[in-house]
């Protein structure tokens, strides 16, 4: 068979069931193939290749499995770029296609020829140029592997387009998928397992002593499918849980362990809690700038439990006195059989006091987190949520009442607007029996609108809540807060008709001003077919509390 067809029987090997793309001159022999797969093979083709990539990312964070794009060369690659690095500051598995030129006028400066692998080099987690179609087989069983291994991340194969023509003499039945287990451990995996059992007896012993414990859970324990774990732990050491964004999903957001959000615009007693801890047990996360603050004074009087799959996380921004490296769910694991029952109820009470009982929301005030809970209501615990990025994504991640699981879906580490249609799109596909509302602001919106079309095409029941404040809220908060008030070029135009353009693309449009107003269309949208829900805020609302950059997480401004 052609180099085409075997892309295509080695990724249903795979277990793939869903391509996102978008088709060009590059890889027209690809679709042509996949002409004669639409019963094995789901494809999705978007309005952009960014929009692809995202839905990629989507998909693979809603049910676990690796998201596949095709893409075609030049253009079609780079317009992926931001997509490949969202998802790789995300580390989330992908595996991306890209049609090159022909193998002959590789480096001729030809006609939509870019070098997307030493484009991509600094995004991927590794990236191929295939130079032999007898490689396409062991090329892709090696990508899968390394995206969906160890810390996942993204992975390019980058395909001359006559080597998708070529014949490749290859039986099929010989194709071993990635996921197959070799039950052989190498030495360095062995040593590393019995370092790791010493290691967690330290551990042991830091948790038995510790009088104000703090679990700081990130989006490793999503990643490992470890969140049912995590609760089980954090119950059994009696121990308050704080999330990065990534993480929240970690623990259902009404448990009474659950403190949410920590870092920049964390809550008050979460930040407080963790700054007088006296241990930090971090599972899956990675001490990012706007978690830790100004990195000298984090949680001075706290030793640190660090659990991770990526060693180089180890001591880089936050010095540990154990380090657990390696599998999350091995090591949690044990952990949770060695570990002793704890009683932290004091502990827990004097977290209750620092809570910030001043800012009392009016039930009435159109406000994002009296518009969130009514569409939480709305949309139920069965749901994922999805955000663009800048004011909404941090309402929503104080506000929304996450569910245990892969509930929450946003772009953290790349802070990437336009992210939210298209990752929508991926996950309700990825999860079709979920419900998926996408959070965003306009000018997230206008970034990726167009993605609108794909919904309305595929008829992919997302509900669009768009909080449309006229403004770029964050940056425009931190003029406010940083830079005296100088609103440089922060306005966003407010003709736009954004209910007229959700149905020129066919789907149902509302707009809400009230709450009594927000009220009546939740009570009348169906939210088992696409629609969009503007609801029109205040400009001037901010998100609080917020931690000035390179401060403290004590100096928080609480309004």
């Amino acid at each position: 068979m052609d180099g085409s067809r075997v892309i295509l029987e080695c990724l249903i090997k795979e277990g793939v069931d869903t391509i996102f793309g978008y088709p060009g001159g590059a890889v027209i022999p690809l679709y042509d193939a996949l002409y004669d797969y639409t019963d094995k093979l789901y494809h999705v083709r978007t309005s952009h290749e960014q929009g692809a990539v995202h839905g990629a990312d989507g998909y693979a964070r809603s049910c676990g499995k690796v998201g596949v794009c095709f893409l075609t060369s030049g253009p079609g690659a780079t317009n992926a770029i931001t997509g490949i690095a969202t998802a790789y500051m995300d580390s989330s598995p992908l595996v991306c296609f890209s049609g090159q030129v022909p193998t002959a006028l590789l480096g001729k400066d030809s006609f939509q020829e870019i070098d997307i692998t030493g484009v991509t080099l600094s995004v991927t987690k590794h990236n191929f140029l295939i130079r032999r179609a007898k490689d396409l087989p062991k090329t892709i069983r090696k990508a899968f592997e390394i995206a969906n291994s160890g810390r996942k991340g993204p992975v390019l194969i980058d395909i001359p387009k006559d080597l998708m023509l070529t014949e490749v003499d290859f039986d099929m039945d010989d194709y071993l998928p990635s996921n197959f287990e070799n039950p052989l451990k190498s030495e360095y995996e062995l040593k590393e397992e019995y370092e790791n059992k010493k290691k967690v007896d330290l551990a042991c012993d830091l948790i038995r002593e510790s009088k104000r414990p703090i679990i700081y859970a990130g989006g490793g324990v999503k990643s490992a499918n470890e969140e049912k774990l995590l609760v089980d732990f954090a119950k059994k050491i009696d121990t308050p849980v704080l999330n990065t964004i990534m993480g929240l999903g970690d623990i259902d957001r009404r448990d009474d362990l659950s403190l949410g959000l920590l870092g920049m615009h964390g809550s008050k007693e979460g930040n407080l809690a963790i700054s007088n801890s006296d241990l930090i047990i971090a599972i899956g996360a990675r001490f990012s700038d706007r978690v830790i603050g100004k990195s000298s004074e984090f949680a001075k009087n706290a030793k640190v439990i660090h659990i991770d799959i990526d060693p180089s996380e180890i001591n880089k921004n936050i010095k540990s006195e154990v380090d657990l490296v390696g599998d999350l769910t091995l090591l949690l694991k044990e952990l949770y059989n060695k570990v002793n029952k704890k009683n932290n109820s004091s502990w827990k009470k004097e977290i209750k006091t620092y809570e910030d009982k001043e800012n009392i929301m009016s039930e009435d005030e159109f406000h994002p987190q009296n518009i969130l809970s009514l569409v939480n209501k709305k949309m139920g615990d069965n749901t994922v949520a999805v955000t663009d990025v800048g004011q909404h994504q941090m309402w929503t991640a104080k506000y929304w009442n996450f569910s245990l699981g892969k509930s929450f879906i946003t772009s953290s580490g790349l802070g990437t607007m336009g992210f939210g249609l298209g990752a929508a799109i991926g996950a309700k596909i990825g999860v079709p029996s979920k419900n998926v509302v996408l959070v965003t602001g306009d000018g997230s919106f206008r970034m990726n609108c167009n993605e609108m079309a794909t919904i309305s095409t595929y008829k992919i029941p997302v509900l669009i809540l768009l909080l449309n404040n006229s403004t770029l809220g964050m940056v425009r908060q931190w003029q406010k807060l940083f830079s005296n008030e100088r609103y440089s070029q922060t306005d966003v135009d407010p003709s736009v008709d954004y209910v007229m353009l959700a149905k020129a693309y066919g789907i149902d449009g509302y707009k809400a001003t009230n709450m009594e107003e927000l009220k009546n269309v939740l009570s009348e949208i169906n939210i088992d077919k696409p629609v969009f829900l503007e609801c029109v805020i205040n400009t001037n609302y901010d998100v609080y509390p917020i931690v000035p950059p390179n401060e403290t997480l004590l100096n928080l401004i609480c309004n």
